[in-house]
């Protein structure tokens, strides 16, 4: 009987893509992706979700390739830019099983606690969770096991009465390796209709 859901944020119910910044930047989507490929890449990006601080994270980048300086201090020195807005659809079925008041929901997020203050303010819906586990506070991040325990632990979660919701299949599977029901977000329509088959919506 799932008695709690667990939200992913970024791309699931927020809206976030460097290229929304970087297209102001770079006159091309295949420049851009060559830079966040080369450059400001994601596994650099996840360092600072992890903990890291944003200022050391961006010196060792301007130290490598010093000719992208004003690029890479772009990355954060206007990281709200990389915000869409929240997902519709995503926030208004947040909304229903949150009226329902069926479950508690969690949000468990890979984010930098120092960016983490910009979303928090922008959107009401972030408020509405119960608790929210931030990788950057935590010093720990999907996909590793110990942050997902790290929740369960702290609100008396059990793994087999939990559904955690995802867009990246590689937490996906980290989840289920620990009991935890999972649902890879693909796109709001599809996770309505998933959760609707399991009789949660």
């Amino acid at each position: 009987m799932i008695n709690t859901i667990i939200f992913d944020l970024g791309n699931v119910l927020i809206d976030w893509n460097p290229y929304h910044l970087y297209r102001k930047i770079f006159d091309s989507d295949t420049e851009i992706q060559h830079f966040l490929e080369t450059v400001c890449t994601m596994h650099w990006n996840e360092e600072q979700d992890a903990g890291r601080a944003i200022q050391a994270g961006t010196e060792i980048l301007v130290g490598q390739f010093p000719e992208h300086e004003a690029n890479i201090r772009a990355y954060y020195g206007r990281w709200d830019e990389m915000l869409g807005g929240g997902i519709e659809g995503t926030v208004n079925i947040f909304k229903k099983l949150k009226d329902s008041s069926r479950y508690k929901i969690y949000a468990l997020t890979n984010w930098s606690a120092e960016t983490f203050q910009i979303p928090l303010k922008q959107y009401d819906f972030l408020h509405w969770f119960d608790a929210i586990v931030v990788s950057g506070d935590e010093g720990l991040r999907k996909p590793d096991p110990r942050f997902y325990q790290l929740l369960l632990d702290r609100y008396e979660v059990k793994p087999e009465e939990a559904l955690f919701i995802d867009d990246n299949y590689r937490n996906i599977l980290a989840a289920r390796e620990m009991g935890i029901q999972s649902i890879h977000f693909t796109s709001p329509e599809d996770l309505n209709t998933q959760l609707g088959q399991l009789n949660l919506l």
